[in-house]
């Protein structure tokens, strides 16, 4: 459990040992033996070595945008190597103003108090009146706030380090060595045009870590997905040799909770591997690869599958045979995309269903699927939601549909005998259209389109795949 103390010794020195780690500002839940210390010293020091940092100049990380991964990816840096402040300086920026609510605010009290390593690092911090104050509803908290305590505003129920919070974007970011992008992939494009008027005058480009999954689909000169590290390259001129996307099958708050997790860096060899290695921790494995869009691509469309798959569980009360009959349709349909936009997709079969596996347990996606088939939720509601953060299925299931509705793509239809777009062998992501962006249709019809007899083989689809030259390079940009 995160915050419980595995230390020898006297009662008395484990307290003491306690109160100094959380007075310098990270969390003693996470602090790591002496021997652990050194490699992760070891490891900082590589990694400064690389960027040419001189001694007495830390290497300032700052991720941008406080999301459950965002806050999470934050905390891991801060409980890892937040102790060495000679040499690291860990900071998140977050937008100020956002307030919590008085059901928020009641609920975050019931968690602080049912933790006694959280209620008590806040009496020392003199830092828990302003919660029994919200609880009552005589004060209002802010996320930005509450984040400095350890508490995101997407994730209450997990209780993070303290960390350096700051407000102003170009305070944040003008003298930063890596910034971790840890915004929706739908606001990456704007915050990152903010930034790059604050790097004019730059010497050096930072390096740039994008934890965002999602995409825009661009028509002009040909259909292209554009992704979020080629937005922040377009945004700030960056090379893409300095950009690398970070992602992997992980639900935010049990990694912080130290269950078992790995995720894959891919970027240019020159900082992927460096990076891949600080980054590693015994509870948290990173490899690292070479093929940077395509698996951010990869992240981006499992989101689209897993919001109809929380459809359909709620829709048939868990029906553990109707989940299984949307699976095989849903990846036989991904690998027919994948097989459109890789040259050699069966090396991402297995990281994409792994991504897709985790989504439809536990991801926020299959959650907002769920939702909106019970009537919980509607679409009016837009794809920002209390407690959840942004829905990036929504924005993803618009920009696939959108690209693979060009004629210009079209493969020939094994019914019909005539070339057609690449949508109309995608029933299951045509209906989505329907339900979440035209809006023409309930969720009940991600049923009807499971149970319409002439719905083909889901074999066959691969099938076609597989034995047509499908790949389109042009879809992500590449001649």
């Amino acid at each position: 459990m995160v915050g419980s103390i595995e230390t020898m010794g006297s009662p008395d020195n484990n307290n003491h040992h306690q109160q100094q780690h959380q007075q310098n500002g990270y969390s003693s839940a996470h602090h790591s033996t002496n021997g652990t210390n050194s490699g992760q010293e070891e490891k900082l020091d590589e990694l400064r070595r690389l960027l040419g940092k001189a001694d007495g100049d830390p290497l300032r990380i700052v991720g941008v945008g406080a999301g459950a991964w965002g806050s999470v990816f934050a905390a891991l840096l801060q409980d890892s190597y937040g102790q060495f402040r000679d040499k690291i300086q860990i900071r998140i920026w977050r937008r100020a103003g956002r307030a919590v609510d008085r059901s928020t605010a009641e609920h975050l009290f019931e968690v602080i108090n049912s933790r006694e390593d959280v209620l008590r690092r806040l009496i020392r911090r003199c830092a828990y009146l302003k919660y029994v104050e919200a609880r009552l509803g005589d004060r209002t908290l802010y996320a930005d706030e509450i984040l400095k305590d350890g508490f995101c505003i997407n994730m209450i129920d997990t209780p993070l380090c303290p960390m350096k919070v700051v407000t102003n974007l170009q305070e944040a970011v003008w003298d930063a060595d890596i910034v971790v992008n840890g915004v929706p992939s739908t606001d990456t494009r704007e915050v990152f045009e903010e930034i790059s008027v604050y790097w004019k005058e730059r010497i050096s480009m930072p390096i740039i870590i994008s934890l965002a999954k999602g995409i825009e689909a661009a028509l002009s000169p040909v259909p292209h997905i554009i992704t979020p590290t080629q937005m922040i390259k377009l945004a700030t001129g960056v090379p893409m040799e300095n950009i690398l996307y970070l992602g992997g099958p992980n639900i935010a708050s049990e990694i912080y909770n130290k269950e078992y997790a790995n995720a894959r860096i891919c970027g240019a060899e020159k900082w992927r591997k460096p990076i891949a290695n600080f980054l590693r921790q015994p509870h948290f494995i990173v490899w690292d690869n070479s093929d940077l869009i395509t698996h951010e691509v990869m992240g981006g469309l499992k989101n689209v599958y897993a919001i109809g798959a929380g459809m359909v569980a709620a829709l048939t009360n868990e029906s553990a045979t109707s989940k299984s009959v949307y699976f095989a349709h849903c990846t036989s349909e991904m690998i027919f995309i994948t097989h459109l936009l890789a040259e050699e997709p069966e090396k991402l079969a297995g990281p994409l269903l792994a991504d897709t596996y985790v989504t439809l347990l536990k991801g926020r996606n299959a959650w907002y699927g769920q939702m909106l088939a019970k009537g919980e939720l509607s679409r009016d509601m837009g794809d920002s939601i209390k407690g959840k953060g942004m829905i990036q299925g929504v924005s993803a299931v618009g920009a696939f549909y959108e690209l693979l509705s060009q004629q210009s793509l079209s493969v020939l239809h094994p019914g019909v005998k005539k070339p057609v777009a690449p949508v109309e062998l995608c029933p299951i992501l045509k209906t989505l259209y329907t339900i979440l962006i035209s809006r023409e249709r309930s969720s009940e019809a991600i049923l009807q389109a499971l149970r319409d007899e002439t719905l083909n083989d889901p074999r066959e689809r691969i099938e076609i795949a597989q034995t047509h030259a499908f790949y389109r390079p042009s879809l992500l940009g590449q001649s």
